[in-house]
């Protein structure tokens, strides 16, 4: 018997990248998941992949920041399915500029997607966790959970913000038996770090190969980036786990960028 046969995940940010990882491996695992992505086309040409290696998988498309979309989202998954025994709240951005030129719409746009759709994600999933008595929440963070870097203001104050959130569910959730975790990668080579590394060049006066071994990974063991198979096999660990041993930990999955 597979670690999540018959389970539901709800994924957000899932089309790509690292979301599109944990669907990949939760499915591969036994479960169901759902692929929820602001590109609804890409939601659904991730599921037709995750399909076609023999599991089931649902799309839907999710503005993560829109109270309205993510009720649609979570509905129609309770709908389809009648449970939801996983979130990953995974969706985000990131926006690079030192806060003197920092716009404050982009600021807000940054901290709506991570935290307002943190909280949105959850707040949705929650009362049907409660109501079944059992649920995970596992939370996307970052090194920069724990840590701050140059250029980076309102990605880092979210994914602080992040731990907070994970702890207070962690306590509310406690006596329903659902539990949260907040999984807090290094440098992962997703198109979201792809398109970082040529306007941190840009900004630091660098090259892009600088940006990558001085920057990104010198503060790692072996100057090797953490791969996506590293961070959902971090998340399925908190989302499998048995026990309310761990809930409100954090992980960092670094190649050795900042130890705890």
């Amino acid at each position: 018997m597979s670690r999540f046969d018959g389970k539901v995940a709800i994924i957000t940010g899932a089309a790509s990248g690292i979301g599109k990882e944990i669907a990949l491996r939760f499915a591969a695992e036994g479960g169901a998941p759902v692929i929820a992505d602001l590109n609804i086309d890409a939601a659904d040409a991730a599921a037709r992949e995750v399909k076609a290696k023999g599991s089931d998988a649902f799309a839907v498309g999710m503005n993560v920041a829109d109270e309205a979309a993510v009720e649609k989202g979570v509905a129609d998954t309770m709908k389809k399915y009648g449970r939801i025994d996983v979130l990953v709240s995974n969706a985000g951005i990131q926006i690079v500029k030192p806060i003197v030129d920092f716009p404050f719409a982009d600021w807000k746009r940054l901290l709506a997607i991570h935290l307002d759709g943190a909280f949105l994600t959850t707040k949705a999933c929650l009362k049907h966790m409660y109501a079944a008595k059992s649920g995970s929440i596992v939370y996307t963070g970052s090194v920069h959970s724990k840590e701050a870097s140059v250029l980076k203001a309102p990605y880092v104050t979210a994914k602080h913000g992040l731990l907070g959130l994970c702890r207070v569910v962690a306590k509310e959730g406690a006596q329903y038996n659902v539990r949260a975790n907040v999984v807090c990668p290094g440098f992962v080579r997703t198109p979201l770090v792809d398109k970082q590394i040529p306007e941190q060049a840009k900004q630091l006066g660098i090259s892009e190969e600088d940006v990558i071994k001085h920057v990104m990974l010198k503060d790692t063991v072996d100057g090797e980036f953490t791969t996506t198979e590293d961070v959902a096999e971090a998340v399925l660990f908190f989302a499998g786990f048995k026990s309310n041993a761990l809930t409100g930990q954090s992980l960092v999955v670094s190649h050795g960028w900042f130890m705890e």
